[in-house]
């Protein structure tokens, strides 16, 4: 996102970016690929303002066994990039007990937290679904996903 200021008597203006948010995009890995082109395009909105940490999680070529390393190194690296994030994005149609861990991580370490969920699926814990912590967003297609999550990365720009 551009913001431009005008400079005191020149005629002209002054484009800067913001510091980029480091966002983890948490989403079902094992399970769920049938929706990897839509974490794919949700990550590509993403990365139209910020860094997305976890971009290999919505390739559209990732499978369970091409996850590299063993579990404990898998859940060493995502704590290790919640850690590092400043915000996290969550995709959690498919339900997920790795995601919902993530969120639970999230929620305790106070970071800001987006989750999303179409609503055309009726999945959703309740767990996730009642926090009074996270920002809970039910989609009806991509369009709506990417505008929440404009609207989440925009209210927690740096």
């Amino acid at each position: 996102m551009l913001t431009l200021k005008r400079l005191p008597r020149k005629s002209f203006f002054v484009c800067y970016a913001r510091d980029m948010l480091k966002v983890y995009f948490a989403c079902s890995i094992r399970g769920g690929r049938e929706n990897a082109s839509i974490y794919q395009d949700l990550v590509d909105e993403i990365k139209k303002s910020d860094q997305v940490l976890s971009e290999l999680f919505a390739d559209k070529n990732l499978t369970a066994s091409s996850v590299l390393g063993t579990s404990t190194e898998l859940r060493r690296h995502c704590l290790s990039m919640i850690d590092e994030a400043d915000v996290v994005i969550a995709e959690v149609t498919t339900p997920s007990l790795g995601v919902g861990f993530e969120i639970a991580t999230t929620e305790q370490l106070g970071k800001p937290l987006l989750v999303l969920h179409r609503e055309d699926s009726d999945n959703l814990s309740a767990m996730i679904d009642g926090s009074d912590v996270s920002k809970i967003v039910h989609y009806s297609d991509e369009i709506d996903a990417k505008i929440a999550i404009r609207e989440f990365l925009s209210s927690n720009s740096k």
